[in-house]
């Protein structure tokens, strides 16, 4: 008889900090948002609306993750402008997590939600946006899910 030998498999955890990932992820977001809120006074100035620039509201910072979009903005008309944004350091097509609560609301203010994807943030940032619903305009994968004993 052959005897094949099991391979060894030779496994070393690498330890990972939770809390510097983290804070490095809320240091590339926040840095994002106000990539986007500077990108934005500048749109509305350009188009003649000053007064509606001076009303951009950082959302997700004065009143955390819970509007379902991070910043305010306007049209040039004066209609609200929802702004959900996703940083990231790498090209446009890296994946990226959505709330239920965005999904939700980008279902709900379809008219009124834009996705702005800001990319190779680190060397040269740059913006693309998508209008609509997130369900419309990507390609949803779950993967996470809430699990209760009983």
């Amino acid at each position: 008889k052959n005897r094949v030998a099991a391979p060894s498999a030779s496994y070393t955890a690498t330890p990972v900090n939770y809390l510097e990932r983290e804070a490095n992820n809320r240091s590339l977001g926040l840095a994002g948002e106000e990539f986007v809120i500077n990108f934005e006074r500048a749109r509305l100035i350009r188009a003649g609306a000053e007064n509606l620039a001076s009303k951009i509201e950082h959302l997700a910072k004065v009143r955390g993750d819970a509007a379902g979009f991070d910043v305010l903005s306007f049209e040039k008309s004066g209609s609200d402008l929802l702004i959900e944004l996703k940083t990231k350091k790498y090209g446009a097509h890296t994946p990226f997590f959505v709330s239920r609560n965005e999904l939700e609301v980008s279902k709900t203010q379809t008219n009124r939600y834009h996705l702005y994807r800001v990319f190779d943030f680190r060397e040269q940032p740059l913006l693309f946006t998508l209008h609509g619903a997130l369900s419309s305009t990507c390609t949803l994968d779950p993967t996470n899910y809430i699990a209760r004993v009983g």
